[in-house]
């Protein structure tokens, strides 16, 4: 008995505090990782309270935390907070200095970790916020910080994450892109007039997004006639052309188009409309694409033409979330638990695919600083020779990501979402 109640004991010592922050833009399944970090550290015996960061590293920085482990307490808490979008605890566009140059940031971070008994801390983002954990890791390294695991939990709909088959929130993303598409190309096809229908969709430097438009065909619908990606350097001489060529086998049809794509000097379409202006990370704004394709083929064709840009709608379709998108996105909250109180630091939760047919993966952790600064594009063999379409073999890739629905609960008339008091 003594025995029994000493090894009660030292599990209680062992017990230790998880801090949890969300970074980067919204999407529709970030909130299912959150749900599944939280729901394996309460039942794991390494983990005592579960606080949330408000608004990212910088509410870290500022001690904005909430508590989460009264606030979870039932299986229908966690699936109301899988189907709500955006981000539950707020966002972040922060930038951390190097250590080296700022290491006051760093010292503050370890301090505030300390004086609240954190051993572990999650950060659910991009490609930015596993900068923000490379950094923070590599600072804990330097310093021989041994009681402090930090680990990284994939997100991002531009699916542009390196050591990662795809990224959580971009097959939800991608499964309203194709069924947006579907339904415009049913809303095009009554007419007899000759209209084009130039459709804008997220995506700087990575076409994934974009690609998904293809996905619209797979009951048998036309979808895009012409598909553009960022990775292709695009011509508008050569985009006039391939307009026309495709109005000789039907009169009406839509054109998907990346936001970011750029001519053959790297200069982005879009910066014709454009101020220059960057973001907190350097990136330069950029949209109206479609408006500048627009013009173009008004004035170069003279047909009917007009531009739809997607804009933030794709990131947050909640209610046409793909069902394999939010149990994957669990299930990466879940494994980053288990890193962090297995001892890893400095990794990222990731996806391996085993196969796509049937559909199986695992779920791993890989370097993160294999991640960070490192940007997945569209491999070229997945474009089609003809520069304005996608091979088959993409299809195959995107095709599993978009399956399943959501069982969406709806609250008069519309989505009932989880909104915590931050």
């Amino acid at each position: 008995m003594n025995d029994y109640l000493s090894n009660q004991r030292k599990e209680v010592d062992d017990m230790k505090n998880l801090l949890v922050a969300q970074s980067g833009g919204p999407t529709a399944a970030i909130n299912a990782t959150l749900a599944g970090i939280i729901q394996a550290a309460q039942t794991n015996i390494n983990v005592n309270n579960i606080y949330g960061a408000v608004n990212g590293i910088q509410g870290v920085l500022e001690e904005r935390f909430i508590e989460l482990k009264e606030s979870m307490s039932s299986t229908f808490d966690f699936n109301l907070l899988s189907q709500t979008p955006s981000s539950a605890l707020g966002s972040c566009r922060f930038v951390l200095d190097a250590w080296q140059k700022n290491e006051e940031q760093y010292k503050s971070f370890i301090n505030i970790m300390r004086k609240h008994d954190i051993s572990y801390f999650i950060y659910i983002g991009g490609n930015d916020s596993m900068d923000t954990v490379y950094k923070l890791s590599e600072y804990c390294k330097a310093k021989k910080v041994e009681d402090i695991k930090i680990i990284g939990a994939p997100k991002t709909i531009d699916n542009d994450l390196a050591e990662i088959d795809h990224c959580p929130g971009f097959g939800s993303a991608a499964k309203y892109i194709a069924a947006t598409i579907s339904e415009l190309e049913r809303d095009i096809s009554v007419y007899k007039i000759s209209a084009i229908t130039i459709v804008e969709i997220m995506g700087r430097n990575a076409g994934w997004l974009t690609a998904a438009a293809a996905l619209s065909r797979i009951n048998g619908a036309a979808g895009p006639g012409l598909i553009y990606l960022c990775e292709k350097a695009f011509s508008i001489e050569k985009f006039i052309l391939d307009v026309e060529e495709k109005m000789k086998e039907k009169s009406s049809f839509i054109i998907a188009v990346s936001e970011g794509i750029k001519d053959a000097d790297g200069n982005y379409i879009s910066d014709q409309v454009q101020s220059g202006l960057t973001d907190a990370f350097g990136h330069k704004y950029i949209s109206g694409t479609g408006k500048v394709l627009e013009d173009i083929v008004r004035e170069k064709i003279g047909c009917k033409v007009r531009s739809i840009e997607l804009n933030l709608m794709q990131r947050c379709a909640a209610h046409i979330a793909s069902e394999t998108d939010l149990n994957e996105a669990k299930m990466l909250g879940m494994k980053a638990l288990q890193c962090a109180v297995e001892g890893e630091i400095g990794k990222m939760s990731s996806i391996k695919r085993i196969s796509s047919n049937p559909y199986r993966v695992e779920y791993i952790s890989v370097p993160v600083d294999q991640v960070a600064n490192h940007e997945k594009k569209v491999p070229i063999h997945l474009i089609h020779e003809n520069g304005h379409d996608v091979t088959e073999e993409m299809i195959e890739y995107l095709y599993p990501l978009i399956q399943g629905e959501a069982n969406t609960l709806y609250e008069n008339g519309i989505p009932k979402h989880i909104i915590f008091d931050i």
